[in-house]
């Protein structure tokens, strides 16, 4: 594993030579690396510092050792949680925090940033996105040759009527622009603006209205184990406090 003196090195020849601004990826990690790459991050006061969870992400799948070998996300980032807040508490610099490791729904994306609040800010995907665009392209290409399958045609034909965010993106490009777009690229930004929606409903739901405003106890733990594992109550435990409050509250 790196060392400190060859880390704050590395990142003192990037910033000489003009980085702006230095992040720090991560995999998954044991958790004393875990732990160096959080104070490295800190003491060097990077600016972004991204964990990614077991399995492998965009290219690793296939590869047995990094797609089984190391700390799930939902550990692994509850251990950066415990990590991020115990310098927090000391007042030292915690970079902005990027989760990454499996998401791939809005429900996910809303728990990434929940889970690690205050700390978290960003949720990084890679084999979702990637697959929006190939599906995209692929039902591009169906169209074209007039092939396209029984589930896909009851949608349509044509372009415009297969993906549901076509006529907004043709409104604000205009017709020329619109025809330039590759099919892949539609794919994309149709699957970001349902996470998008998806996102919104959840976070209005929780009276949440901008993402700074999550927390932890936006969160719920189904299990026992769960609850163990993250500092997130059990289910049943959630408001006990004020349930007790209100059920023996004098009438």
């Amino acid at each position: 594993m790196v060392e400190e003196e060859s880390f704050m090195q590395r990142v003192e020849e990037l910033r000489k030579a003009g980085a702006k601004y230095v992040f720090l990826k991560t995999g998954a990690y044991r958790p004393v690396d875990l732990a160096r790459a959080v104070k490295f991050a800190s003491k060097a006061k990077l600016d972004l510092l991204t964990v990614d969870g077991a399995g492998g992400g965009t290219g690793m799948s296939p590869w047995r050792m990094m797609n089984e070998w190391g700390v799930p996300p939902v550990e692994l980032h509850s251990l950066l949680y415990q990590y991020l807040k115990q310098l927090a508490d000391k007042g030292q610099h915690v970079p902005a925090i990027a989760v990454a490791g499996g998401f791939t729904f809005e429900d996910q994306i809303f728990k990434g940033l929940a889970m690690g609040a205050p700390f978290v800010k960003l949720v990084g995907m890679a084999r979702s996105p990637i697959a929006a665009a190939m599906v995209g392209k692929t039902i591009g290409r169906a169209i074209g040759e007039r092939q396209l399958p029984v589930y896909v045609e009851r949608f349509g034909n044509t372009q415009d009527e297969i993906f549901v965010t076509a006529s907004s993106l043709r409104k604000e490009l205009g017709n020329g622009e619109y025809e330039k777009l590759p099919a892949g690229a539609i794919g994309l930004y149709t699957y970001y603006e349902r996470l998008a929606q998806g996102l919104r409903q959840l976070m209005a739901g929780c009276r949440k209205f901008s993402p700074e405003y999550l927390s932890r106890d936006d969160l719920a733990s189904l299990t026992r184990e769960a609850a163990d594992i993250s500092g997130i109550p059990y289910v049943m435990d959630i408001d006990q406090s004020e349930v007790e409050k209100i059920l023996g509250a004098a009438e």
